[in-house]
């Protein structure tokens, strides 16, 4: 070395316990640091490298040296700290190639490809250079004698340069594995609140991937802006609980004004300290997701999410579509049921009030929400077989006779034909519906005489559904009973024609179905 490159060595215990020992024990580090490890068991080594290096910085981050005398020692501390960026190691320790070995643990063993080794020996011959490079997966290898204060300052920048550009690599690939999961599985999901809930779990998952991000509880909730008020499709953290905005009471002023700036400008906002995401459709419909609850957001963080809410923009986009689409269907649904009941003169929101009910008894029946859902759409066509039925039988206010109830039943036969040849799942459960809803669990209904669980649990629900509303309604044969008579009435046919099992479930929950009865009561004019 030359006077000016020499290290001048002296005795300084880094990390030293009372009586001399070292202690292997990691300090409280600072908020940023990069972690360097010393393997070595040269207690000089140790303490030069430190002196050297007390006041680098590279990054604005400072170092935080770990110790270790041994290639077992080693094997702890990083054990210890996997998020070490540098290694600065000996090769001959306790053994001759106890460095070589420590190598091939990390980088097989503990399968980290990402920390830079610096093989530091004072025995070339030992392990040279040509061939330690070539077998073993070191990113440099000097002499000790030729390790300056300005080249370990060099290696030391390099080394570090490189560790944090294969971080920001490996964070940007991994992020782009979940934004493509995500959206994956966003894209999946049909209903506007899904959507949002899922929406809104991603976010909170990028928002908590960055390893250098000082990351508080994150909180969040995403929303539907209608005429006056904002409606809560999800929430999470401090906002769990929220329903609706429709003041400023619920939420900080400052949350508020961030929510009608991004509608008002119509684009997401960035923040330190927060992220506002703005997504709109064709149709019209608007929707915002507010997060918080971390110090800074970083330039990935940033890049991952505008990347994420573009395919968000999308799925929002085909969400708000198919809601229309099937809203479309809803329509058409409840009309043609409604134009079936409003030829026997019964009451208009008797398909709609069927609907619910089916959808209510299914929910308690433990119906998954799919199965529910498509109950809830299909039970409205349970009588679409009646518009082949003549206004005077449908009308009668008398008895039927043999001929014209046997006309009359007709209509179930009629309503499977009518709807059959459908390939929509909607329309095959509406079909099963039709011509199972005056099936008996006893096995004395029509048309074919199915019995107990031979009829389809869609029919054996909604034939529930469609009696009570019936009870509920005047008829033209005969005026609406009283809720005691409809109760014992169907305590009384409770395993003869209605599926016992599903009538406690009815009959413990009558207080909601009720409570739908009076929210859809009406009839056509």
């Amino acid at each position: 070395m030359t006077s000016n490159d020499e290290l001048i060595f002296f005795d300084e215990q880094e990390n030293s316990l009372p009586d001399g020992s070292q202690s292997s024990a990691p300090r409280q580090l600072p908020a940023k640091c990069w972690k360097i490890l010393i393997v070595d068991d040269d207690q000089e080594v140790h303490s030069i490298t430190t002196l050297v290096l007390k006041n680098f910085r590279y990054d604005n981050r400072s170092l935080h040296f770990l110790h270790a005398y041994s290639g077992s020692e080693a094997r702890d501390m990083i054990g210890q700290h996997p998020d070490t960026a540098v290694i600065l190691l000996d090769v001959v320790m306790e053994t001759q190639n106890a460095g070589l070995a420590f190598v091939e643990y990390v980088r097989k063993a503990r399968n980290n490809p990402f920390v830079r080794i610096i093989l530091r020996t004072g025995q070339p011959g030992q392990a040279p250079e040509e061939k330690v490079i070539v077998e073993y997966d070191i990113n440099d290898y000097k002499e000790k004698t030729e390790l300056s204060s300005q080249k370990l300052f060099t290696v030391m920048v390099s080394s570090l340069r490189t560790y944090r550009d294969m971080l920001i690599i490996e964070a940007n690939r991994k992020g782009l594995r979940r934004i493509i999961d995500a959206s994956a599985n966003l894209f999946e999901l049909r209903s506007l609140k899904q959507l949002a809930s899922g929406v809104l779990t991603q976010l909170v998952s990028i928002l908590h991937m960055d390893a250098d991000a000082i990351v508080f509880e994150t909180s969040g909730f995403a929303a539907t802006k209608s005429a006056k008020k904002f409606d809560i499709l999800a929430a999470t953290g401090k906002f769990e609980g929220l329903t609706e905005i429709n003041n400023g009471d619920q939420l900080p002023a400052n949350v508020l004004q961030d929510l009608n700036e991004a509608i008002s400008q119509k684009k997401c906002l960035y923040f330190a300290d927060r992220y506002i995401g703005y997504f709109s459709s064709e149709v019209g419909a608007e929707t915002v997701i507010y997060c918080e609850g971390w110090n800074e957001l970083s330039e990935l963080n940033k890049s991952l999410i505008e990347i994420f809410c573009t395919n968000v923009h999308i799925a929002f986009e085909n969400t708000h579509l198919n809601m229309e689409i099937e809203d479309t269907q809803k329509e058409i649904i409840y009309t043609l049921g409604e134009i079936a009941e409003a030829r026997s003169q019964e009451t208009g929101f008797h398909v709609k009030r069927v609907s619910e009910y089916s959808r209510l008894l299914g929910e308690k029946c433990g119906l998954n929400p799919a199965k529910v859902e498509i109950l809830r759409l299909a039970a409205p066509m349970h009588d679409v077989g009646k518009v082949a039925i003549p206004d005077t039988i449908l009308n009668n206010p008398g008895p039927l006779s043999e001929d014209e109830f046997s006309t009359m039943k007709n209509h179930a036969a009629i309503g499977r034909d009518m709807l059959v040849a459908s390939s929509r799942e909607i329309m095959k459960a509406a079909a099963i519906i039709a011509v199972q809803h005056h099936e008996r669990f006893d096995g004395s209904g029509y048309p074919q005489g199915l019995r107990g669980e031979d009829i389809h649990i869609f029919a054996r629900i909604t034939a529930i559904a469609d009696v009570f509303d019936a009870l509920c309604n005047d008829r033209v044969y005969r005026k609406a009973y009283d809720m005691p008579e409809i109760l014992a009435y169907f305590n009384q046919e409770k395993g003869s024609h209605f599926d016992p099992a599903l009538v406690d479930i009815f009959l413990a929950n009558i207080d909601h179905f009720i409570h739908i009865k009076k929210v859809f009561r009406g009839s056509l004019p």
